[in-house]
């Protein structure tokens, strides 16, 4: 069975070989009384599968561990109890993510538009509130890289106004592979160059016209630096889903982001057996670089 499956079995870009298969069947037997994260950490670290300044891929591991596992290629512990599936994150409720005083006019008017990246446990907290509280998805653990913004304004005194959060591109997207015309041997390899905008919010107290494109434009040239100082790899293109029953994606179109169709309804981050039942979502995609797609095409 590994002989036949091995030669088709990919992480990160990178063959999955019987050698390989063989010494993550060992850790998971061997290591029986560790978390499946505990075990991906385990694997990663024998196999070297890190990013490139170093940190190891845990959480695509832990996806990849589950995987195999659904092929019949080994047997993970039983997953700790939790939260059940589906429910939000907890999140605190402070005076920080109070409503503030109703911020109205032009962008113009606002002042001076800064996008700080989310370092230290209160503001990951700040952040985890504000999203929980108003962003109407609710708060989730990012699966895989992220970077995460609080947005200000500077007048008429420096005020909170959002939130934005990047993260790990979906695995598979029909309208995305087939505007960049990749296989999926090329896909599997240069997709860590593609951003997910997993979360935008401007907080509802906020009412100011032409804001919401002029944070997105900010953000698109932001990321680009501080995903390539955080990770060692510049991305090449963002994309995002927009839910049409909400919103028309009118701040994206805004900001020049082009959109390319419809999903299926499958969950994307779920990867090649994400389940069936969720509602389609536009797609939009922002080149982060001039020549993206070719890149993205390179073999």
């Amino acid at each position: 069975m590994c002989s036949r499956t091995s030669s088709k079995i990919r992480f990160s870009g990178r063959q999955v070989t019987q050698q390989d298969l063989r010494l993550i069947r060992e850790v998971v037997v061997d290591c029986g009384g560790l978390s499946r994260m505990e075990l991906a950490n385990t694997v990663c670290e024998l196999l070297g599968w890190k990013r490139l300044l170093g940190s190891l891929k845990s959480r695509e591991c832990g996806e990849f561990l589950e995987k195999l596992e659904s092929k019949g290629l080994l047997q993970l512990p039983q997953k700790r109890a939790g939260r059940p599936v589906g429910s939000r994150t907890e999140v605190p409720v402070t005076e920080r993510g109070e409503p503030g005083a109703p911020l109205v006019g032009s962008a113009g008017a606002v002042g001076r538009i800064e996008l700080e990246q989310v370092r230290t446990e209160g503001e990951r907290r700040w952040f985890r509130e504000l999203i929980g509280r108003y962003h109407y998805l609710g708060h989730a653990v990012p699966m895989g890289a992220h970077l995460r913004y609080l947005v200000f304004a500077s007048h008429p005194e420096k005020a909170i106004v959002g939130c934005v959060q990047f993260s790990s591109a979906a695995w598979h997207m029909a309208a995305r592979d087939r505007w960049i015309g990749w296989d999926d041997a090329t896909r599997a390899r240069n997709l860590q160059r593609v951003v997910s905008n997993s979360r935008f919010l401007l907080l509802p107290w906020v009412r100011v016209k032409n804001l919401a494109s002029r944070v997105l434009s900010l953000a698109a040239r932001q990321v680009v630096a501080d995903w390539q100082e955080r990770y060692g790899l510049q991305p090449l293109l963002a994309e995002t889903l927009v839910d049409p029953a909400r919103y028309a994606g009118t701040i994206y179109r805004a900001a020049n982001w082009i959109e390319l169709g419809i999903t299926n309804g499958r969950r994307s981050m779920d990867g090649p057996h994400g389940r069936k039942g969720v509602a389609p979502k536009t797609v939009f995609v922002y080149p982060l670089v001039p020549d993206a797609v070719r890149q993205l095409r390179e073999r």
